[in-house]
């Protein structure tokens, strides 16, 4: 494309015309200046001109069309020209290509008298379109660009189906809250069993707020502030797995205790990523009381129990005061006869151990943990100098949450683990142990080092991907259409993930996927679907083609990163 500048007297034009004569700023403007932006391409039809500037239309509607369409940038720019008080216009002839004119005034004023330089005055909604013009421009032009409804809870979730937070089909006490309330978070599709536990938990003094889908529990989570959740797996629109994981590394939401609640027995998982415990459906209404008993003991429980097992002096010291004892009262001992006794008399809501200890070593210690009632469910980090074999981290890995490595890095990661399953209010912590559990989240060892092969057709999506991903130190490598997507794989398939776009020219994503599936050697290779084409059963169709989920655009890099971490973990 070619770009042409002008500037003229808006008052001595005679072809005002080329832009709307609703649009004030530009009549009343003294000097206007437009940029044409000329390409000679396909064109665009007359009927197709009014809709150009919507987001997500095509020309051809297909999903393997020869040709792309309008995604978010037409729209998002237009909005931004308004913002300016001025507008974007266009004009094209098929088969001779179009040209796309930008119409600024040389000097805006904000309605009202304002100086261009002044604050214009926030909206009351920032959600709401009507209001966006009367907003500070620069915050409403990243919020228009990143797609975020401002901080209205109300517009939260993807897809564009999510309900309205504070408009539900059943009767649970979102619209009935006040200060002080203990705000319990049922996230269960099965209705009938989630207003079950809703009766249940407002028997114990818990007011409720019920979720059906991923995205509601998301957004709940975040408008409702719980102090306890329960989580289903199987949920219509994402995987319970990602939901989990997605609060546990959101800083906002990661103190939360969650009690998983599903027909998916895998309690180890589940302790493994943070959960205050695990049910198996079918489950009886005692298992559901002992289950809520134990949730508010936990949350009446101002202090939180560390068991630390370390031999060695000094280090059995750095341990507790990089834990510290403000939230959190930790017992030291110094062998595994210490520990036993300590777990006797007391319960621990997780413990630190170091494999060499005096007499009984670290593994025979928590093999004898295990054997205890309370043991069974004991979060226990090992916190050891000691190099691992790949069969030795393989066994320890299995009776354990989590393996440290002591090295430079270590306390971060100690830090960060035991804030996890201590359930530790992120936001109270002093800000140096902040910012340590921040760089130890930087660094996520599921994501790094794995290859993401990116399949796109628009290269900036491609770009603003691979920046994000390359900061968790994945390996990343890209395709622009389906067909190239099969030639990179073809010629190495050390790829560990694929992220796939669905529109695009001539073999879209759904094709490509079944492509890739017809492979023996890529029969459990995850993919994610990655698209703009958010709607009813797209979904479905995704997972029918062979993809493992799905997310939509424009991409929550969080809740992609977490849809990541879940699949490359199974």
């Amino acid at each position: 494309p070619s770009t042409v500048l002008r500037v003229t007297s808006s008052r001595s034009r005679n072809d005002c015309s080329s832009w709307d004569r609703a649009q004030l700023s530009l009549n009343r403007a003294a000097q206007v200046v437009a940029f044409d932006v000329r390409d000679s391409g396909i064109g665009i039809d007359a009927k197709d001109l009014t809709r150009v500037f919507e987001a997500f239309q095509q020309s051809d509607a297909g999903a393997a069309r020869k040709y792309g369409g309008t995604g978010l940038g037409l729209s998002i720019s237009r909005e931004i020209a308004h913002m300016l008080g001025g507008t974007v216009q266009v004009s094209s002839v098929p088969g001779k290509g179009s040209t796309f004119t930008l119409f600024l005034p040389v000097h805006y004023v904000v309605p009202g008298g304002a100086s261009s330089n002044a604050q214009a005055p926030m909206p009351s909604s920032a959600g709401h379109a009507a209001d966006a013009r009367a907003a500070a421009p620069a915050e409403l032009a990243v919020r228009v660009a990143a797609h975020v409804p401002g901080d209205d809870p109300t517009k939260a979730g993807t897809g564009g189906d999510t309900p309205a937070l504070s408009e539900t089909p059943y009767d649970d006490d979102r619209n009935r809250l006040n200060p002080g309330d203990q705000v319990l978070l049922v996230v269960e599709d099965d209705l009938a069993f989630g207003e079950l536990l809703v009766e249940l938990a407002r028997e114990r003094g818990f007011k409720c707020v019920l979720a059906t889908t991923a995205s509601q529990a998301l957004a709940c989570a975040r408008a409702y502030a719980p102090v306890a959740i329960t989580l289903d797996i199987h949920l219509p629109d994402g995987d319970g797995w990602a939901v989990m994981d997605h609060l546990k590394h959101d800083g906002a939401t990661a103190h939360i205790p969650v009690h998983i609640i599903s027909a998916e027995d895998a309690q180890e998982r589940g302790l493994r990523l943070g959960a205050l415990g695990q049910l198996t459906k079918p489950v009886t209404k005692q298992a559901l009381d002992a289950m809520l008993e134990q949730t508010l003991a936990f949350v009446r429980a101002q202090t939180r129990h560390l068991l630390v097992v370390e031999d060695n002096d000094e280090q059995r010291e750095a341990i507790v005061a990089l834990i510290g004892n403000g939230d959190v009262q930790t017992t030291a001992v110094s062998s595994a006869a210490q520990a036993l006794v300590a777990l006797e008399t007391q319960r621990f809501d997780c413990a630190v151990l170091d494999l060499r200890l005096p007499g009984m070593g670290g593994v025979e210690l928590i093999r004898a943990i295990r054997r205890t009632p309370l043991g069974k469910v004991l979060p226990i980090i090992i916190y050891t100098g000691k190099t691992l074999t790949r069969e030795e981290d393989a066994e320890l890995r299995a009776i354990s949450e989590t393996v440290i490595i002591k090295d430079v890095k270590s306390p971060e990661r100690l830090l960060d683990e035991t804030a996890l399953f201590l359930h530790r209010v992120r936001a109270k912590l002093p800000a140096h142990k902040r910012q340590m559990i921040e760089r130890a989240q930087s660094e996520d060892p599921l994501l790094a080092g794995k290859t993401v092969l990116i399949v796109d057709d628009d290269m900036r999506n491609v770009f603003a991907l691979s920046a994000a991903l390359e900061q968790s130190q994945m390996r990343v490598r890209f395709a622009l259409t389906g067909r190239q997507a099969l030639d990179e794989l073809a010629k190495d398939a050390t790829v560990d993930i694929v992220l796939m776009d669905v529109m695009m020219p001539e073999m879209d994503g759904w094709e490509c996927t079944r492509a890739i599936r017809a492979q023996p050697q890529f029969k459990h290779l995850p993919i994610l679907s990655v698209t703009a084409k958010a709607m009813k059963g797209d979904r479905e169709k995704c997972l029918e083609a062979g993809a493992n989920d799905y997310i939509t655009k424009p991409v929550d890099m969080e809740q992609l990163r977490s849809l990541m971490r879940v699949w490359l973990f199974r």
